[in-house]
């Protein structure tokens, strides 16, 4: 059955139904909710100083006014001036929107500040050079041959039609669909400002101009909860993980048994109790993927290839730390970096502010080939280091880890004094 004309008129004109859930973000008459931006680090734009983040942020909105303008139920750019920002920042996000890009037109979407998922004419013969050829929605900024810089397949229609985008952002991980097509899978958005550096935690949202006129519509947002985006990122590359934790009994563990209970679903290590709990089985190379939750000042660690002999620290490959971020304020103690969440402990310092709020639960992967040690919390790699190539002499005591020729040991969890939990623990061996 054909959609009347009148329909498809009122569907062009007027903005579509928000969902539940979703923010409407098109801009009122004075671009209400946005302000002007640019390609300019988020992070170095928070650390100036507040009058003169202010003055650059008001010479940006000032221009942006000049060339941005909503028409009715669209947005409208020259393409000229400097990029449209959202006011708020964001972390975890489900965005979608329709745009209509000119002939030879090229645009896209800054994410957290960080250029960007690519829309362009495909058409246009002068983007071929630069990828144009193989379609809109890639991770342009990517190193080449990183995954998600090129779309995996081409789901544009010609310049001058109204294209739908859709982006789910999940830590630094990104998914993009375009007309109902998915053409970037779960992959990094790497940090184009300093790539060895993860992605700013949140960071506003920037329309981008660049040469040509856009249109812009249905512009609406959803900001993912903890929960949703732990079963997110543990959906993705889940086949060969086998559960080291049956929900129900500490079968399969040894070590520190009496310090630790089974609560709701969780292993929680008991309050005023410490000590090493550990699987039975050993492990070389693996991916280790779990959920954690901590109290405030919450600490524990991961033992990795441990031995099963006293302080897991030491004893063992390594331990990544498992702390609050805000232990300091919340436990009045000064520490190392080498001892914040997901460090190596005592060796290599792991990216800090990547955790949800106290009492919601975290998602991490951890992955541990021969001595490269890499830490993935909340989607956002905090921490990718070969311990074997670290100078001793920057460890926290100055000296050669005792583990790290280990090449096998136990998995387990190294409690100190915290009800900290851990879920969901799952394990896949590499090499086999």
């Amino acid at each position: 059955m054909r959609t009347p004309a009148f329909l498809l008129l009122c569907s062009a004109v007027l903005p579509a139904q928000t969902e539940p859930g979703f923010v409407n973000l098109l801009p009122g008459p004075a671009l209400e909710g946005w302000r002007g931006g640019d390609t300019f680090d988020h992070r170095a734009l928070l650390a100036m100083p507040e009058a003169q983040r202010a003055a650059k942020v008001a010479e940006w909105t000032a221009l942006a006014r000049r060339h941005w303008k909503p028409e009715g139920a669209e947005l409208v750019t020259t393409g000229k001036g400097p990029c449209l920002a959202t006011l708020k920042d964001y972390g975890d996000i489900d965005f979608r929107v329709e745009y209509r890009i000119s002939p030879k037109g090229d645009s896209g979407i800054y994410l957290r500040n960080v250029p960007q998922v690519q829309i362009w004419d495909t058409e246009n013969p002068d983007a071929w050079k630069h990828g144009g050829k193989l379609g809109s929605g890639g991770l342009w900024n990517n190193s080449p041959g990183a995954p998600g810089k090129d779309p995996s397949v081409l789901a544009d229609k010609p310049a001058g039609q109204w294209n739908a985008l859709r982006v789910v952002q999940l830590g630094e991980r990104v998914s993009v669909w375009l007309n109902d097509r998915q053409v970037v899978d779960h992959a990094r958005l790497e940090n184009y400002y300093d790539r060895s550096k993860p992605l700013p935690a949140t960071g506003p949202l920037l329309l981008q101009s660049h040469g040509d006129p856009v249109r812009w519509r249905n512009l609406r947002l959803r900001e993912i909860p903890g929960d949703e985006a732990n079963r997110g990122l543990a959906s993705k590359g889940d086949a060969g993980f086998v559960p080291l934790f049956d929900g129900k009994t500490l079968a399969g563990w040894k070590g520190s048994v009496a310090d630790y209970e089974v609560v709701g679903g969780a292993i929680r290590c008991r309050a005023g109790r410490g000590g090493t709990l550990f699987t039975e089985r050993v492990f070389s190379d693996f991916v280790l993927r779990l959920e954690f939750r901590l109290p405030a000042g919450g600490n524990n660690g991961l033992a990795l290839r441990y031995t099963g002999q006293a302080d897991a620290a030491y004893n063992g490959f390594a331990e990544c730390q498992v702390l609050d971020d805000n232990y300091e304020a919340a436990k009045g103690q000064k520490i190392d970096p080498r001892q914040a969440h997901g460090s190596a402990y005592g060796m290599v310092a792991a990216a800090r502010g990547y955790q949800r709020p106290i009492g919601q639960w975290n998602f991490q992967e951890v992955t541990l080939v021969g001595k490269r040690l890499k830490v993935e919390l909340n989607g956002t790699v905090i921490l990718d280091t070969d311990l074997g190539k670290v100078d001793p002499s920057g460890f926290m005591d100055g000296k050669r880890h005792p583990g790290l020729e280990l090449t096998s040991g136990h998995l387990g969890f190294a409690g100190h004094s915290d009800p900290v939990e851990f879920r969901a623990v799952r394990v896949r061996e590499l090499g086999r």
